[in-house]
């Protein structure tokens, strides 16, 4: 027989023949399956879509950007303006912070780091995990990299040692991946507390404003008045980010047109001459007449940062006054319906991250509901929503002025901005692999810019400014207990795992009796099965005539395309019909709720038996090459006829085999699913410490039973649902 290579290796023994064998391993990722494509990207959403986006977002993110004029300079001059030259001077400031820090380094730094369109802290996490192992879940698989979503676009023309070191030094360092994790937590939990402050600080500033025309107005009505706004803000969060950005978005427009107009109105008539607040001197003036005072103010002045696109009308709203009266009620109204839009903005990155951090195990479980058919990651989680107004409404209550609330705002947001410029340097050094001298350039403008403001808001620590790294350390609290219990769990399944001999052993038992149906046995562990199998085997000794373990895994990715989310491998014996199965879920996919998961799950199966046998290496040259199943067929009619005629048969007869095990599968599906889960109760193993005790047997525990349950969170229909209770000992 001729070489198929063309070469001489194939020479002596040309070829051995060889039984049919299916690709029983989790190699075969489904990316490489006949016929599939990937999803769309996001670029090639038609014009239509991306306008219905753009409009939605002037109600919820520009929102939150355009409200800055309602506290930025009542919180910078909170002793009055003393010098008129002062208001350039803080203008000034205002100006080259919004070129410095959301220009410069947002759009066109930080975006670039984003995770396929998504962002935040969480993403910038997930970037550097992908890009080195260190996280601290042991279930990265070579698969993994294989999902279209997963690769990073890296420097091909630059390979520099510098990243090769530090990518290596970080995933020897134990401390280095428990710092990331717990800088992560520290900036999500800063994150949720932005989110309860600008409801307090949007709504409460505007509503002070009717002080300047109802003198009668007292500080409790306005309280009262701004919590009851607050209550129905979040009363209207469940119809989802859809419905409520097509109902803001005109009012923001309204907005944006009365401010921009006064502001043009104000420019004319007062003063043209406020376009000297371009020239920095008035920055270097201001420090000089005001020294110490012009520092503390700093905080006040980046609550601008909030408000990028509402440069222009801080003056226009500082001359409050000018305004006629006969537009008074009318801006007073339309400021108040702003303020309730700009506290949709945290709002919804609230839920967003929160979704991020559950999916990678670093929140207790809440129930997401996604909102939106037509639009991904627009979520709504009911229980952080009823936590979020009642936090709103206490801080209110208990701060009842915006001077002390502005104060908290500001650390909250100084500090995440500080922790993405920390994780931009590592992104830039071991991904971009950036020149040392433009990081070390970054570092030094941003990094030294976003340190003096830092500065400035912690001196008022004690004026309010404690709120948000008191609201950040409980929530951090609850995150470490939630994750530090995850990996142990996570551990001690991985060193119980049950072996693929102990299966054979369990399946083959004359002792358990094989039942018409399909079982599918949920758990997180990618590697091996679960121990809990092996405990439902001894008090239930009946297996089902197909078993499927279906491992849960989220990716550090936002999504993963459907066509490349299962992987499966067949457990030996094939005649047992057993299967692993691990489903790949990005932090932002929707689980469960597509079309019914149970149905997706067995057409991927008999897909992969099937596609098992199109890519099965018929002949194997003498060095292990495969040939292709097309050369396959060259070769067989070849001159060899006679002595091909066998593996013909052998084709035919494997053929036969992926009928007859598809068959299987449709009759054990017809015959009924059941769905297992492991309800597992976790206590402190015997000798283990006072503390190691308090965090598991007491906290871990009070968290569990206060949260949803499994089932609740994947949405398995109750009457065929089977959980299966087994103690660990960590």
């Amino acid at each position: 027989m001729p070489c198929p290579r063309g070469d001489e290796t194939c020479e002596g023994e040309d070829f051995k023949s060889k039984t049919l064998l299916r690709m029983d391993s989790l190699h075969m990722e489904s990316g490489t399956i006949h016929g599939h494509t990937h999803l769309p990207s996001r670029d090639t959403k038609d014009w239509y879509v991306i306008l219905q986006l753009a409009f939605q977002s002037i109600g919820i993110v520009y929102g939150d950007i355009g409200t800055s004029p309602l506290y930025v300079y009542s919180s910078t001059f909170t002793d009055g303006v003393k010098d008129n030259d002062d208001i350039l001077g803080v203008l000034s400031l205002i100006f080259y912070t919004l070129t410095l820090i959301p220009l410069f380094k947002y759009v066109f730094i930080v975006l670039k780091a984003n995770d396929n369109g998504d962002g935040g802290t969480f993403a910038l996490y997930s970037l550097i995990c992908r890009y080195a192992k260190v996280g601290l879940i042991p279930s990265q698989q070579a698969e993994d990299r294989e999902v279209s979503n997963f690769r990073l676009e890296l420097p091909s023309s630059r390979s520099l040692q510098r990243a090769s070191k530090l990518k290596s030094k970080m995933e020897k360092s134990n401390f280095v991946k428990f710092f990331l994790l717990f800088a992560t937590m520290l900036g999500t939990s800063m994150v949720i507390g932005d989110g309860v402050l600008t409801p307090c600080i949007s709504v409460l500033s505007a509503v002070n404003g009717i002080k300047e025309a109802a003198d009668s107005m007292t500080e409790d009505k306005i309280v009262w008045i701004s919590v009851a706004i607050l209550v129905c803000l979040f009363m209207v969060q469940r119809f989802g980010t859809d419905k409520v950005g097509y109902s803001f978005a005109p009012i923001i427009c309204v907005w944006f047109a009365l401010i921009g107009g006064i502001g043009v109105y104000n420019f004319i008539k007062f003063d043209p001459t406020v376009v000297k607040a371009i020239n920095p001197k008035y920055i270097i003036d201001y420090f000089t007449r005001n020294k110490k005072q012009a520092w503390i103010s700093l905080g006040g002045v980046v609550l601008a940062i909030t408000g990028t696109e509402a440069l222009f009308a801080d003056v226009g709203h500082f001359t409050v006054r000018s305004i006629q009266n006969g537009l008074y009620w009318p801006m007073f109204v339309v400021a108040v319906l702003a303020s309730i839009i700009a506290s949709q903005a945290m709002i919804s990155g609230t839920f967003s991250i929160i979704q991020q951090s559950l999916a990678l195990g670093c929140f207790p479980r809440v129930k997401i509901v996604h909102t939106s058919m037509k639009h991904e990651g627009q979520v709504y989680i009911p229980e952080v929503n009823y936590l979020l107004m009642l936090a709103c409404v206490g801080i209110t209550i208990g701060f009842r002025t915006t001077k002390k609330i502005g104060n908290a705002y500001g650390i909250a947001v100084v500090f995440v901005m500080t922790l993405t410029s920390s994780f931009m340097v590592l992104v830039m050094i071991m991904i971009w692999k950036t020149h040392i001298l433009l990081v070390i350039s970054y570092v030094v403008v941003i990094g030294s810019i976003e340190l003096l403001y830092l500065s400035s808001v912690l001196y008022k620590f004690d004026q309010g400014g404690y709120l948000p790294l008191a609201f950040a350390l409980v929530l951090m609290v609850i995150m470490y207990i939630w994750n530090n219990v995850y990996r142990r769990k996570y551990y001690y399944e991985l060193d119980n795992k049950i072996s693929p001999g102990m299966v054979k052993d369990l399946a083959t038992n004359t002792n358990i009796n094989r039942i018409p149906g399909l079982a599918i046995f949920y758990s997180e562990l990618v590697h091996g099965i679960p121990p809990i199998f092996k405990h439902y085997m001894a008090n239930v000794p009946a297996l089902h005539s197909t078993l499927i373990f279906v491992s849960i895994k989220s990716l550090p990715i936002s999504k993963v395309p459907v066509e490349e989310r299962f992987l499966f491998r067949r457990v030996d014996p094939s005649d047992l019909y057993v299967f692993r199965c691990v489903v790949r879920y990005g932090y932002n996919d929707v689980r469960f709720e597509e079309e019914p998961f149970e149905r997706l799950l067995v057409e991927r199966l008999k897909e992969f038996i099937r596609e098992g046998m199109m890519m099965i290496p018929i002949l194997t040259p003498s060095n292990g090459d495969t040939v292709s199943v097309e050369l396959q067929e060259g070769l067989i009619y070849s001159e060899h006829e006679n002595e091909d005629t066998t593996r013909i048969e052998e084709g035919r007869r494997c053929k036969e085999d992926v009928d007859k095990d598809i068959e299987k599968v449709d009759r054990a599906a017809l015959a009924g699913i059941v769905h297992l889960i492991g309800e597992t109760e976790v206590i402190a193993e015997k000798g283990s410490g006072f503390g190691k005790k308090v965090l598991i047997n007491t906290f871990y525990n009070i968290l569990k039973r206060n949260l949803r349950q499994t089932d609740k969170v994947f949405d398995i229909p109750h009457k065929r649902l089977l959980k299966v209770g087994m103690i660990y000992e960590l």
